[in-house]
């Protein structure tokens, strides 16, 4: 396609002197005064990107964001197109993943940006708002010196949350500290999902960050399942609802992405959450999912709400699936990144979804046998990542092209586009196709308005981020989203200056909300215990397979937890405050405590407010919890609570145990 441009239009501007010629150098151009005014059609400010001294339609704020797109698109080499469709790691100097507290690799980054022709990027820094912003404002100082200037869009994986896996999520930096998304599901309430969202979008745009790679609309139905802590529970019409509202929250608006939003890429499209035995797609292991067509439709449905909220991003599965149909047609069993059918054929024709398709990370690489079958000796590291699942035995150039066939627009974890170039000079795939996948990119970034200023405020950044305000809504979430499951006796609310004695509790806490801590629980009149979900480490050699929590979910008498309960009892009443990630199995537990909370993410503070009665515990529980591990084993991966005799079923919860009247309504529909 040849440059679209109107002559008349690039009138020249007169060379700016002083002050005006420093902001000229910088990239803004200002058209403020009378002699630097050719004539009236041009803004009174707008940054010549290109650096031509001339006023492209691509650089005017004022057009629609179609006719700047198609404008750029025009002047852009093939090169420079295929490097757009790259969403790559941004390295740090001492991590090439970027998981660093210290700041970017700068001389990798200008290599990348500027050669590479890379402006898509994931943060994984963790540092101070302010330092955070400077480093997001000299990534933004680096494509600004580029041919075109094209801005560069900075995504990050969670970072609100108490849950932190290596590729999945992060947290620190300052940002407010939410319950996980299960506490949001346990709540049911639309409302505070989208305040959340809200918030996290200012903190995210203040530091220079522009697209959530969240929320997980996957349905739970696998209990074990290692990334069940960022849904939103077992049922698919309230994920629908509340993923919806998180969109709604971070987008800002009902009506999809506005300027000073932060775009959204919904995932795992589709099935993701029917994991046999819970293992994850990010293994070799993890690659196979199985679902019928009645749980397949089930799974589906759970991203309406996304959709409806127009997610400006939507991110497939790792996982083949195995028993759907799509058309009449057996699904090919390759992973999702790689499935016309479910991309091209569902996801585009179907759901009539016209957004941005971005791969999860690194399905285009290979998976060596330290991949597949990592030893002691030979553990797999991040140089044997990949996940190439189905397409093990096409090459990576052959990879990239039946990505971009099926509907892939952006390759995540890839860093460099030199596959993407070649398919197109193989005849793999046609400029054409690649024009559809850039036009998607660049829209999202003209919507955003990074192409008429894409830097922050550094000294803003510190006191937008973790603004007490927010956190004050943050800290009522972490005390309203804990479930009371039993209260025998009405051992709570607790009065303030009983003995307590703790396993778990910081005593600092215990002693701010009153009470006396004894460390002999004989000498005590209570016992509080905090404990966790168990899990296993089943696979120490794999680099996520070690990092996840796979394995059992029973509280067994090693446990730690179940020990300090055991030790506690003999002595006094005990409330036992359980964080679930996964769906705990509490048969061994629950006659020995008087109390027993579940939280999904909550300081000691917030545990204790609840404990004493400051605060309500007003959650449900977001998914059923299975009677015994025998029972996980007999239930279908693919099904959500598909336990016929459950301890607790989804939705238990007594709620509020002062008066009943402490809890803000839930909106949730069963």
């Amino acid at each position: 396609m040849g440059k679209i441009v109107s002559r008349p239009y690039r009138v020249p501007l007169a060379k700016p002197a002083g002050r005006l010629a420093g902001l000229a150098a910088a990239g803004l151009w200002l058209a403020a005064a009378p002699a630097l005014m050719a004539s009236d059609s041009r803004p009174a400010a707008w940054r010549d990107l290109d650096h031509d001294g001339v006023l492209d339609p691509y650089e005017d704020a004022r057009l629609p964001i179609a006719e700047r797109v198609e404008n750029l698109l025009g002047q852009m080499t093939l090169e420079e197109k295929v490097g757009a469709m790259v969403h790559a790691s941004l390295p740090a100097v001492d991590s090439s993943i970027g998981l660093s507290s210290r700041g970017y690799d700068m001389s990798q980054v200008t290599a990348m940006i500027s050669t590479g022709h890379i402006n898509s990027f994931i943060t994984r820094l963790v540092m101070s708002p302010q330092e955070f912003a400077r480093q997001n404002n000299a990534v933004q100082k680096i494509a600004e010196n580029t041919r075109l200037g094209i801005p560069v869009l900075i995504s990050t994986d969670p970072r609100h949350h108490f849950q932190a896996t290596l590729g999945a999520s992060t947290t620190g930096g300052g940002f407010t500290l939410w319950p996980d998304t299960l506490g949001f599901a346990a709540l049911g309430n639309t409302d505070l999902v989208r305040q959340f969202g809200d918030i996290a979008r200012r903190e995210y745009r203040a530091v220079g960050i522009h697209m959530a790679l969240s929320p997980q609309a996957d349905v739970g139905s696998e209990p074990r399942w290692s990334r069940f802590s960022a849904t939103f529970g077992s049922d698919p019409a309230t994920i629908s609802r509340l993923v919806g509202a998180y969109v709604e929250g971070f987008q800002g608006g009902k009506e999809g992405l506005t300027r000073d939003g932060v775009a959204t890429v919904v995932k795992h499209w589709v099935g993701y959450g029917a994991e046999p035995e819970g293992f994850d797609g990010h293994n070799y292991y993890g690659r196979d999912v199985h679902l019928s067509e009645a749980s397949f439709a089930d799974h589906v449905r759970a991203f309406d709400g996304a959709f409806a909220a127009r997610s400006a991003g939507v991110m497939p599965t790792y996982v083949v699936l195995h028993g759907p149909e799509i058309g009449g047609k057996a699904l090919e069993p390759v992973g999702a990144g790689f499935s016309k059918q479910l991309l091209s054929d569902l996801l585009r024709g179907e759901k009539g979804y016209r957004g941005l398709i971005v791969s999860d990370w690194s399905i285009t690489r290979d998976c060596p046998e330290e991949c597949r079958a990592p030893t002691a000796t030979t553990p797999q590291t991040t140089r044997a990542i990949g996940m190439p699942w189905g397409v093990e035995n096409l090459s990576v150039v052959e990879r990239f092209a039946k990505g971009v066939d099926a509907g892939i627009d952006q390759f995540g974890g890839v860093d460099a586009a030199d596959p993407i170039l070649a398919a197109v000079r193989q005849g793999l795939l046609s400029e054409a196709r690649i024009d559809e996948s850039v036009r998607r990119i660049l829209a999202i970034k003209f919507q955003l308005g990074l192409f008429d200023d894409p830097y922050v405020d550094e000294q803003k950044a510190r006191s937008v981020v973790g603004g007490s305000e927010w956190q004050v809504v943050a800290d009522r979430a972490q005390r309203e989203s804990q479930i009371l499951l039993r209260n025998q006796g009405g051992l709570l609310p607790l009065p303030a200056g009983k003995k307590i004695w703790l396993h778990g509790v910081d005593p600092a806490a215990a002693r701010a909300a009153g009470y006396v801590v004894v460390e002999d629980p004989a000498a005590a009149e209570v016992a509080l215990i905090r404990a966790a979900t168990p899990f296993e480490m089943l696979h120490p050699h794999h680099f996520f397979g070690s990092r996840q929590h796979e394995g059992r979910l029973d509280l067994r008498a090693v446990d730690p937890g179940v020990q300090a309960l055991a030790r506690a009892e003999r002595h006094v009443p005990t409330i036992l405050a359980i964080e679930m990630d996964r769906p705990a199995i509490l048969s061994e537990v629950v006659q020995s405590s008087d109390a027993l909370l579940v939280n999904f993410g909550t300081s000691d503070a917030a545990l204790l407010d609840v404990v004493s009665g400051v605060a309500a515990a007003c959650g449900r529980l977001p998914f059923a919890l299975p009677s015994s591990m025998e029972a996980v084993r007999q239930q279908r991966p693919d099904v959500p609570d598909d336990d016929r005799d459950p301890l607790f079923r989804r939705g238990d919860g007594l709620g509020d145990p002062r008066d009943g009247k402490g809890c803000s309504p839930s909106d949730s529909a069963g």
